[in-house]
């Protein structure tokens, strides 16, 4: 009610401010200006000329003169006058109802505006409270080395050694030598860039992310955005998708650089995400969507989370922020079969990127929220397609309490366990 009420005086004062000239204009009479003066002063002067000739004071002949001269000012200042004449002012009832108007317009745009962008009911939220807030959810968050050390705790399958002659063999024969090169040469920052991205390419993120953290390390300040991002990367994808602070200190250095960056814009928005700033992801990402290109490797994961990000900003009441909606998405939310096995024609980080970061979000936000049994079912067969099987048996678990006494949703679910490989 106090908001209402502080609303209501803040309007009334604007359309008071904007009509009191109309109101204080309507009555007032305009002023007289200069020249009429003059005009009345020399028809004065003209009829006391005329009065010197009857009396005989003044002789006819003398007095043409002066009657020419006071005529010619007469004439002057009866053109200036004219130029000087006040507008006619307008009729009363025309300047109360233009403050009406006025008035009206405040009290109707201003309350069109709140309906659309405010959030009527809303409770207060000081700037000290969100940024305590923030800081707090800042201070939870793992660490890098954190988050690393989980997904070591989680264990990932050994990968096969590769066979005599092919292309991975003929990949590592190489990144081998060019450690024992680089071993000679510490200030080479050019070859530990590529000793990151063949590292990379072989599904090494931890050994891509030392590789890089040592060019970016050695330029220092003068560290490109493209070094910085490429940093942050391996460091998301030795988390498992998860963005810690350290890689989004490091996305934040490299977007101030270079805030066209579009892989550094991807991960800045999948932070945001992650961090409940649901609103600023979605403006990035669906800036991202509009400038395209259609094949970018950061298209197909956007428009996969795109619309579960769009439903938690509603929730959230962060709409407001996002700006334009973007295009239709062209997929589901959340990963299926399908969005999955299609990042096989993608590079190994692009591939990582995407899956993690898919399954991730729909995992995090089934845990925290529910879901329908279609999503659910959605993450069972992703976890299965990546051959995470006490993943995808636990989530098959947990949907199945989430989903009690609901048949349809429970056979559902259970043909989703079978496409996945989860025993029953």
């Amino acid at each position: 009610m106090e908001f209402w009420i502080a609303a209501l005086v803040v309007a009334l004062l604007a359309a008071a401010w904007l009509a009191r000239p109309l109101l204080s204009a309507a009555g007032a009479a305009p002023a007289e200006p200069e020249a009429a003066r003059d005009v009345q002063v020399f028809r004065d002067q003209l009829r006391t000329l005329d009065r010197d000739i009857e009396r005989g004071v003044l002789a006819e002949a003398d007095a043409e003169g002066s009657r020419a001269e006071i005529s010619r000012r007469l004439l002057a200042a009866a053109a200036q006058a004219e130029r000087q004449a006040p507008a006619r002012p307008a009729p009363r009832s025309a300047s109360r109802a233009m403050a009406a108007g006025l008035a009206l317009a405040v009290f109707a745009g201003g309350g069109g505006l709140y309906l659309w962008l405010g959030a009527a009911g809303a409770p207060d939220r000081p700037l000290q409270a969100r940024l305590e807030e923030v800081r707090s959810a800042q201070a939870q968050r793992p660490s890098q080395a954190e988050a690393e050390a989980r997904m070591a705790e989680a264990g990932t399958p050994a990968a096969p050694e590769p066979a005599p002659g092919s292309e991975e063999a003929r990949m590592r024969d190489l990144v081998a030598q060019l450690r024992t090169a680089l071993a000679d040469r510490p200030d080479d920052v050019r070859g530990r860039r590529l000793l990151a991205d063949s590292l990379m390419r072989l599904g090494d993120m931890q050994g891509a992310q030392a590789a890089i953290h040592e060019a970016v390390e050695q330029q220092g300040e003068a560290a490109p955005a493209e070094d910085r991002v490429a940093l942050a990367e391996a460091m998301i994808l030795s988390a498992g998708g998860y963005v810690s602070p350290e890689a989004e200190t490091q996305l934040g250095r490299a977007l101030r650089a270079d805030p066209a960056n579009s892989v550094g814009r991807y991960y800045a928005g999948l932070a945001l995400a992650q961090t409940g700033r649901y609103g600023l992801a979605l403006r990035f990402w669906r800036a991202l969507l509009a400038e395209g290109p259609a094949d970018a490797p950061w298209i197909a994961p956007i428009r996969a989370q795109l619309p579960d990000l769009e439903q938690a900003a509603a929730r959230a009441g962060q709409l407001a922020e996002a700006g334009e909606p973007a295009p239709p998405p062209a997929a589901l939310p959340g990963p299926d079969r399908e969005q999955v096995e299609a990042a096989g024609e993608m590079t190994a980080q692009d591939r990582a990127a995407m899956i993690e970061g898919m399954v991730a979000g729909l995992a995090e936000r089934l845990q925290a929220e529910g879901g329908s049994a279609q999503e659910w079912a959605r993450l069972i067969r992703a976890y299965g397609v990546l051959d995470r099987d006490e993943d995808a048996a636990a989530a098959f678990a947990r949907a199945r309490e989430a989903l009690a006494g609901d048949d349809a949703a429970q056979a559902a679910l259970a043909q989703a366990a079978a496409d996945a490989g989860v025993p029953q």
